[in-house]
């Protein structure tokens, strides 16, 4: 594959994959605004804590076998069939845990409604797991163009099925079903797309090759997510159910930028730069610019967001969120940083270092204690406050080894990114200060999102920022592009 080529089917790819995202997070957004309108801070509590069993499970399941799927080069399709069954076997034992085990989850938080709930939105695990080889199939091929059709169309269904719901007082059900009907209808779709059904056979040899490189992954997955999970144990069991509902939500709003992005990064760099894994020079290149165009957007995005919090989430789903607002700035700055993390782990990834990829997630769950002791013991806000350290500890350690190995330090990374984050910081505060101005929230917002534009583009523009001039020329072509096919086809109509 050529450089242009490559360079073209990852910029489509990363486009793709962004609107795959942007479409099923606004859906969810929208439905998010709707029931959070409708339902109090200890409903969404509730769905937090469900939220903490699935989230592992699926880590369990999707993690190792689909990302040593997408990384082999020459799959074939006993690989894809041991996979599927493998998936599909994982999730039916899974399911039978967490309905086993319901109850018991029920008693541990005190709430008896939980035992219902959370054998119901399991269910969306085994649905999961049907079409993640489907999906990897697609992510091979960089084809995300069909995963963001797949995704617009159940996005756009269920949360029809949603809002409807909500507005019949179905309260914490619709979500549930919302989400039900999202997989469901992803699941049939992909199947119906990618063209491929499978055989249910099972190869020993395709299992070993793929388990080898995959149970480490799965192992990393597993621990990162329990981790994830474990601050939501702490505010679920040491506190209200309504403060864990204020912190899901402002953990929610964050996602719309930090989860989006990072999962975007993951999803095309990954199958990118292993198609290049051959060649190093040319690898290292591709790394290094992926860095530094994602953290400027990430930077910026992120720290905007915190600056806008306290207006955004008033206007947007009420004042009896104030305590969520509280929260999101201290969230979206640890989550500024997860694209450089995911960047530097899918080094690890395509250069089969599952292994250390292994060693590293141990090592930083380990240090990751300190800030969970802190949340149980002496406040949320402490908690978040060393949630930031652990979290610059886990760069150094993520980017070390990378690093080491392709003589790209995580020194010289950051001073290609510290004129991004300085761009960062001071737009941010600069639309911070903007909310103490006297009027309506409603009047701030926008205020606040104009001015931040107009200030990120004028600084680009006088300290001629090199990611800032790539980004618009990136735009511009894929803008001219769009318009050149139009019009051929306007004109052959």
């Amino acid at each position: 594959m050529g450089t242009d080529s490559l360079k073209n089917k990852t910029i489509n790819g990363v486009g793709w994959s962004a609107l795959d995202n942007v479409v099923s997070y606004i859906v969810s957004f929208v439905v998010g605004i709707v029931l959070a309108r409708l339902l109090s801070p200890d409903d969404y509590g509730l769905l937090g804590i469900i939220a903490i069993f699935t989230t592992v499970c699926n880590a369990l399941i999707n993690g190792g076998f689909v990302t040593a799927l997408i990384r082999k080069n020459n799959a074939s399709d006993e690989d894809y069939n041991t996979a599927f069954l493998v998936n599909l076997l994982m999730s039916l034992c899974l399911y039978i845990v967490i309905f086993i085990s319901s109850p018991f989850i029920a008693l541990f938080f005190e709430r008896k409604e939980l035992v219902l709930l959370t054998r119901v939105s399991s269910v969306t695990m085994i649905i999961g797991a049907v079409s993640l080889v489907q999906q990897a199939r697609l992510t091979k091929r960089i084809d995300f163009k069909t995963q963001t059709k797949i995704t617009f169309i159940a996005s756009i269904s269920s949360g029809i099925v949603g809002i409807t719901m909500a507005f019949m007082n179905l309260g914490v059900w619709a979500l549930v079903t919302q989400s039900l009907v999202s997989q469901s209808l992803k699941s049939i779709l992909l199947f119906f797309y990618n063209k491929w059904l499978p055989s249910f056979s099972f190869s020993k040899n395709s299992f070993k090759n793929l388990f080898g490189f995959g149970w480490k992954m799965m192992v990393s997955s597993i621990l990162d997510s329990v981790w994830n999970e474990l601050y939501q144990v702490i505010i679920g069991k040491f506190y209200k159910p309504a403060t864990l509902g204020q912190y899901t939500r402002a953990k929610g709003f964050s996602q719309l930028f930090s989860s989006n992005l990072t999962s975007v990064i993951q999803r095309v760099t990954y199958p990118v730069i292993s198609s290049i894994q051959d060649n190093n020079e040319r690898m290292i290149s591709a790394y290094r610019k992926i860095i530094k165009i994602t953290m400027f957007i990430t930077f910026i995005c992120m720290f905007g967001l915190g600056a806008i919090s306290e207006p955004l989430i008033y206007c947007l789903i009420g004042e009896k969120w104030h305590e969520a607002a509280t929260y999101l700035p201290f969230i979206c700055f640890i989550g500024a940083f997860y694209p450089l993390h995911a960047i530097n782990l899918n080094m690890l990834k395509v250069q089969g270092r599952s292994d250390l990829f292994l060693i590293l997630e141990i090592i930083k769950k380990i240090i990751a204690l300190g800030p969970l002791f802190i949340g149980a013991f002496v406040g949320i806000f402490p908690m978040l406050y060393a949630s930031i350290l652990t979290n610059f500890i886990a760069y150094f350690l993520n980017s070390y080894y990378t690093g080491k190995k392709l003589h790209y330090s995580s020194f010289m990374q950051l001073k290609d990114v510290y004129s991004s984050f300085l761009i960062a910081i001071v737009t941010a505060g600069c639309v911070y200060c903007l909310k103490y101005i006297c009027l309506s929230y409603w009047l701030i917002l926008p205020i606040q999102i104009v001015f931040g534009i107009a200030l990120v583009i004028t600084i680009c523009h006088v300290t001629k920022n090199n990611e800032y001039f790539e980004i618009k020329e990136i735009a511009s072509g894929k803008y001219l592009y769009i318009r050149k096919r139009v019009g051929s086809r306007l004109t052959s109509t």
